[in-house]
């Protein structure tokens, strides 16, 4: 059933079939059209080669980026590592200097002590000393006090050129100075305070 709204111009289609037939006829057209045919091939054979080599040099660039990229990667971790490195050995080289001066600091507050415990000591031997002394010269008072009741002689300690004091009868209630010399022989000096008491 032939669709009426659809006229073909039959002559106009004999005519293209005409030309078809015409153009196929002549051997130069197919000639050309076989060496043309040739050309594409040898083109598209040339264009894959290329196209194989190319996407060849573009997986080696490409690998070549990627080990480059990895190479930045590494570099920049040992940058990092470097950097962190140096902050660190910074930090080390202050807290050796402060540990250094914290030493030093020790030292001078060990020296200190020591100081102060040597002084502790002599100031400990002092005051045995002064406390020896002091129960010595009770005994001396206690021992000069008991001669001068007995002998009623006391002796004057101001002037160590002299063996001097005095004599003192309180009965009569008379005091009598006395002085020897030092050169004088001591049992000389004892006889006449013997005498005189």
């Amino acid at each position: 059933m032939a669709n009426l709204g659809k006229r073909v111009d039959i002559e106009n289609l004999l005519s293209l079939g005409d030309d078809l037939l015409g153009v196929l006829k002549n051997k130069k057209d197919v000639d050309g059209l076989m060496q043309s045919l040739e050309g594409a091939k040898l083109l598209h054979f040339s264009c894959s080669s290329d196209s194989n080599n190319t996407g060849k040099w573009i997986e080696d660039c490409q690998n070549k980026i990627q080990a480059c990229e990895e190479k930045i990667d590494r570099s920049k971790d040992e940058t990092s590592y470097d950097s962190e490195l140096d902050h660190l050995q910074h930090e080390l080289d202050e807290k050796l200097q402060e540990e250094h001066m914290l030493q030093k600091e020790l030292r001078a507050v060990q020296d200190e002590l020591i100081d102060l415990e040597h002084q502790r000591v002599s100031i400990e031997d002092r005051r045995v000393m002064i406390k020896k002394t002091e129960k010595d010269l009770i005994r001396a008072r206690n021992c000069l006090s008991m001669c001068a009741s007995v002998t009623n002689i006391i002796p004057d300690f101001e002037d160590w050129t002299r063996i001097s004091g005095m004599v003192i009868d309180r009965n009569k209630k008379k005091v009598e100075k006395f002085e020897f010399e030092r050169t004088e022989s001591p049992l000389n000096v004892c006889n006449k305070l013997w005498k005189m008491a």
